[in-house]
């Protein structure tokens, strides 16, 4: 077989002056933008399913503050034998400051006469707890308070001790 001619299609070997594709560059400029918005995807649905919404004031919910404070919006001053439990203010439309106290049972009415001199009469039993007040700037809050109704609720936990839940906001 001399003088046998050997016939190669053209662009088949290794010579054929081919350069490599631009793929390799497209490729990460086109998965960068999609792997950061995947990232802002992923990102924002583990933001929604938290649940620390509780002390964000920004989700609005409560956010802890001094006790003082949530009394004093009320027009009230905090008694001197208590344990301050919780308190909170939460903004939107209104403001509304609340406060958990545990105070001696004996304590109580003393300190809501001292506080609302000029309040309606405090209410014992029913579906309001052992002790009921609420009052308004039109029947007994004192001048000095930012908010437009307080409503005390108070819960006999035992002979010596009462739990009150004070409420103090806008409308």
């Amino acid at each position: 077989m001399e003088g046998a001619i050997t016939v190669v299609a053209a662009g088949s070997g290794p010579e054929t002056g081919r350069g490599r594709t631009r793929w390799g560059l497209v490729l990460p400029i086109l998965a960068l933008p999609v792997l950061v918005l995947g990232f802002l995807i992923i990102g924002m649905f583990m933001w929604a399913l938290s649940d620390s919404d509780e002390d964000d004031p920004r989700a609005g919910g409560p956010a802890k503050v001094a006790c003082a404070e949530a009394l004093a919006f009320g027009g009230a001053v905090r008694p001197v034998n208590v344990q301050p439990e919780r308190c909170t203010v939460q903004h939107g439309i209104d403001t509304a400051y609340a406060a958990v106290l545990r105070m001696p049972r004996e304590d109580v009415r003393a300190w809501l006469r001292e506080t609302y001199p000029d309040a309606p009469e405090i209410r014992t039993g029913g579906p309001c707890g052992a002790l009921c007040l609420d009052v308004s700037h039109e029947d007994g809050l004192p001048a000095s308070a930012e908010a437009h109704v307080v409503q005390v609720r108070v819960e006999y936990e035992n002979a010596e001790t009462a739990l009150v839940r004070f409420s103090a906001f806008t409308m």
